[in-house]
């Protein structure tokens, strides 16, 4: 089932950055944008400095930066994972990961996961086998 009230819907197909700043506030914010029975893109605007939480998802997940600069630290890589305006991460599922805001500006990422899944501290045992139809 989708999470409730993402900004896109049937009737609002389009909409740029500035108009989801100017609906959800300052940083740090965030909101579902587009939101389906299988997945999420989630809208997350952040300070330079923010601390996030260390996780891991039974499920592949990524991103597109749209605005600043962040940094992935990345379970099995050996060197931190420098990201800015237009570029897209990925990490695989049951990978742990950690995410720094940095720049010293606020930053801009579109996440897109499962819907429904969040944040795992512990490693599950399997992951998530989603087939489409």
């Amino acid at each position: 089932m989708a999470p409730p009230n993402p900004i896109m819907h049937a009737a609002l197909n389009r909409i740029n950055i500035d108009e989801i700043k100017e609906r959800i506030g300052p940083p740090p914010a965030s909101c579902a944008v587009v939101a389906a029975d299988h997945v999420t893109a989630a809208f997350i605007w952040q300070e330079s400095g923010t601390i996030n939480d260390n996780h891991c998802h039974d499920y592949d997940e990524w991103w597109l930066v749209l605005e600043g600069e962040i940094d992935w630290v990345i379970e099995g890589r050996e060197e931190t994972v420098h990201a800015k305006a237009g570029d897209f991460i990925f990490v695989p599922a049951l990978t742990f990961h950690h995410i720094f805001p940095v720049g010293g500006k606020p930053s801009i990422r579109l996440g897109v996961a499962l819907t429904g899944h969040g944040h795992l501290h512990e490693r599950p045992e399997r992951q998530v086998k989603v087939t489409l139809e």
